[in-house]
């Protein structure tokens, strides 16, 4: 039964999702160098375009109709046909044509993601191909996985993930980490100070992308009712209190508190309650949010420095590690009463099956990002270079690769 209330909350809050990746255009775009920023920003921003056409042409026919042993979809649905504005099977009270729509800026923002990982350095046209196979790959498959009918790790296994913790967290930051890997550091990595070129840019980025979470976590409720209100709420407590930890962090380690530190906080603890935003209580926000702050600011500072991979804005850090804890912390605090979908409590009521649930879920996902990458990037590899010459990454990516530059008054060095 269409639902006039409903269908105007998912619109409002498929809006908000799409505002999100040129939040993180901002976010990103400021945490790099200044010769990099047109290349970091559009990096997020072309995706726009080319995971909308794709989507419409196969990506949602891939993601959510029928299935193939619980991995993919077919092609009933290709170019959205079939898909109008009565309801659909997805969603009651709202257009299928407005489903598609909402899962669309997901699959916009997921993997611009992954290019933090690999800021000031990719080739742009390299990156170009290896977002349009890593779509065809990687993600359709997770999310036809994860909320298709009869997808293995959401109806067989019996996982959950409310608004994308393995769909979206973990499986772009796996990625951004194996590519990476595959392109190397930046050069001077183990020497050159990577200074922060524009922080306002940051807090805009941040503020933008906690603004459009709200649309991210309540409409994965596809319903203006109590369970999205529920979302929003566990999605803000827990931003909130990442925020504050990372500040804490910040002041016992140096004195003071960073613009940067408050701003990464806040997103990780948005990350962080994204696969269990509409399953955990209320006060087990705050726990969540509170914990993701000292584990990623562990991976940041110590992992990374120990192994020494270039994840040059900590995409692997934030969103793959943020993801993880996001997806255990589910599987203990969940409480089917919120949420029917859950089968089974959460480890903290003294029921193991939806934890065990959830590592097989993450154990699979991390898997099914590593070997999808490194088939992407091989792929792209055999007729593109992935990485941008010495003399181009010196002169920087925005001038190398597309010719323009964000300051043009600035002569001095970088």
């Amino acid at each position: 039964m269409m639902n006039s209330g409903d269908t105007a909350f998912m619109l409002i809050c498929t809006a908000f999702v799409f505002f999100m990746t040129p939040g993180l255009a901002f976010f990103y775009g400021g945490l790099v160098r200044r010769k990099n920023v047109l290349n970091t920003m559009l990096s997020s921003f072309f995706i726009m375009g080319l995971s909308s056409l794709m989507w419409v042409l196969f990506g949602y026919t891939l993601s959510f109709s029928g299935d193939f042993g619980g991995i993919i979809g077919n092609l009933d649905h290709f170019g959205l046909q079939g898909i109008g504005t009565a309801p659909g099977e997805y969603s009651d009270t709202i257009p299928a044509l407005l489903f598609a729509g909402f899962q669309m800026m997901f699959a916009i923002i997921t993997p611009a993601l992954i290019t933090g990982s690999v800021a000031g350095r990719m080739n742009f046209k390299a990156l170009f191909f290896f977002i349009a196979l890593w779509l065809i790959v990687v993600y359709y498959p997770l999310a036809h996985m994860v909320w298709g009918k009869g997808g293995f790790l959401g109806e067989v296994l019996g996982s959950v993930d409310f608004a994308g913790g393995n769909v979206v967290h973990i499986s772009s930051g796996i990625s951004g980490l194996v590519l990476a890997l595959m392109l190397g550091k930046r050069r001077g990595y183990e020497h050159t100070a990577y200074r922060t070129h524009n922080i306002p840019f940051v807090l805009l980025g941040a503020a933008i992308l906690w603004f459009g979470w709200f649309g991210f976590n309540a409409g994965s409720a596809f319903a203006a009712n109590g369970l999205a209100v529920h979302a929003f709420m566990t999605t803000n407590t827990s931003a909130a209190c990442g925020m504050l930890a990372w500040m804490l962090i910040d002041t016992i380690k140096d004195g003071k508190p960073t613009v940067v530190g408050a701003c990464t906080g806040a997103v990780l603890g948005l990350v962080a309650i994204t696969p269990g935003a509409g399953f955990v209580p209320l006060w087990s926000a705050i726990i969540i949010g509170v914990v993701v702050s000292p584990i990623c600011y562990f991976t940041m500072s110590v992992v990374k420095k120990h192994f020494g991979y270039d994840d040059a804005l900590d995409a692997f850090g934030c969103h793959g590690v943020g993801g993880i804890w996001g997806g255990i912390a589910t599987g203990i605090f969940a409480d089917k009463s919120i949420n029917s979908v859950a089968r089974w409590d959460g480890l903290i009521y003294g029921d193991i099956h939806l934890f065990m649930a959830q590592i097989l879920s993450i154990v699979i996902t991390i898997v099914i990002a590593i070997v999808g990458t490194f088939i992407c990037a091989s792929i792209v590899k055999l007729f593109l270079p992935l990485r941008v010459s010495e003399k181009d990454e010196r002169m920087g990516l925005d001038k190398s690769q597309h010719g323009e530059n964000a300051y043009p008054s600035f002569n001095g060095l970088d």
